[in-house]
């Protein structure tokens, strides 16, 4: 019977991070995952709360039973959420087109948290320089569909405190949407502290040079271009898209991407435990008491105007690395200017939360990216026509 107490105990300490969020780093990664595959946490709780039913009854067993009631209490609140927030999603998105066949129906399907997604068929081309900066060798990673043709383009651009990551992370999200036809150019950027600001926009714009000019080379097409940005991706593929605003950029899509960096550090999230000041102390070089400038010519905000491009922005609202409030800042100043801009708040999401696709945030998240896409990218081809 004892282990029937512990098994209810581990199910509510895990299902805790539902709704705690994460005190050190350690923990975050639980703090991340648990709230998306929180369905799966709740079927085992009904399973062990229906064993549980089965044995004698005891002290241990009625606590057992009251430990399960609480986990699923607490397992219940990400798909409430979920319901609560969809309908609202797609007023936002607008969606009274009818979608591609290729696309999925609904926002979340239960049953993908197990299977996950289904992410296609793919070319894959890694290794391809674009730059060589200071003599550091910068590469690419091309997705394309399997047949041939003139495909848009996104332009992925990876996330890690602009201090690591490569131009394969995120592989399978770039393989699902080549496989739904789109040529996918994942890109490389120099890193802090090695290198600060501004190298690392230096090298999105040398990619973006580099992709305007062979892009078709890989059946992509130039006039259509999407930029998608995770975290620090984000942070550059929202100033390469708003500085200049360049005609052939159709669209931006921003995963939780930092927007005011003074304020970040001014104001960091509590908790903290990612050390966000530390951060961006290494990628600009200091405060921003010491280097104002710095501060401002890395924040998105600076660079809003009414030539913005459409932008999704994409947050969790539990985010305690960069913090849902910076995305609603960047989407109130985009909307004051005149430029088209939608925001989505995962209410049940931290940061990070589309790392393992197959979760509820992960889901949501590539259900409306691929509409966004679809909008943007069919407006461009309309009034081509």
């Amino acid at each position: 019977m004892k282990s029937v107490l512990v098994a209810a105990i581990v199910l509510l300490l895990l299902s805790i991070w539902i709704v705690v969020p994460a005190p050190v780093l350690l923990l975050l990664p639980l703090a991340v995952v648990v709230p998306e595959f929180s369905p799966i946490l709740l079927i085992l709780t009904l399973v062990f709360g229906g064993l549980t039913l089965l044995t004698r009854t005891s002290r241990i067993k009625r606590a057992a039973l009251s430990l399960a009631v609480m986990t699923l209490a607490i397992c219940t609140v990400p798909l409430v959420r979920v319901v609560l927030a969809t309908p609202t999603f797609d007023r936002a998105l607008a969606l009274d087109e009818e979608p591609h066949a290729h696309m999925p129906l609904l926002p979340v399907v239960l049953g993908g948290l197990v299977r996950g997604i289904d992410a296609g068929d793919a070319r894959v081309v890694s290794g391809v320089e674009f730059a060589r900066p200071d003599g550091h060798p910068l590469t690419l990673t091309i997705y394309r569909p399997t047949s041939s043709g003139r495909f848009p383009t996104i332009v992925q651009i990876y996330g890690g405190a602009w201090q690591r990551g490569t131009p394969n992370d995120d592989g399978q999200c770039a393989r699902y949407f080549a496989s739904r036809g789109h040529v996918v150019f994942a890109i490389d950027y120099r890193h802090a502290p090695r290198w600060r600001w501004p190298a690392q926009i230096l090298d999105v714009r040398s990619a973006l040079a580099w992709i305007r000019t062979h892009a078709a080379e890989y059946d992509g097409d130039a006039s259509r271009i999407v930029l998608l940005g995770r975290s620090a991706g984000a942070q550059l593929a929202l100033i390469a898209a708003y500085e200049g605003t360049p005609a052939d950029v159709a669209g931006v899509v921003s995963f939780y991407g930092p927007t005011d960096l003074a304020e970040g550090w001014r104001v960091p999230p509590r908790p903290d435990p990612f050390d966000v000041r530390a951060a961006l102390e290494t990628y600009l070089g200091g405060t921003p008491d010491q280097i104002p400038e710095p501060y401002r010519a890395a924040s998105p905000l600076t660079y809003v105007s009414a030539k913005a491009p459409p932008t999704l922005l994409l947050y969790g609202r539990r985010d305690h690395i960069v913090e849902a409030r910076f995305g609603r800042i960047l989407n109130d100043r985009l909307r004051a200017a005149g430029a088209t801009s939608i925001l989505l708040e995962l209410p049940w999401s931290e940061h990070a939360f589309d790392l393992v696709p197959n979760g509820l945030g992960g889901q949501v998240s590539l259900f409306y990216v691929e509409r966004f896409l679809d909008g943007v990218l069919r407006t461009i081809k309309r009034t081509a026509e």
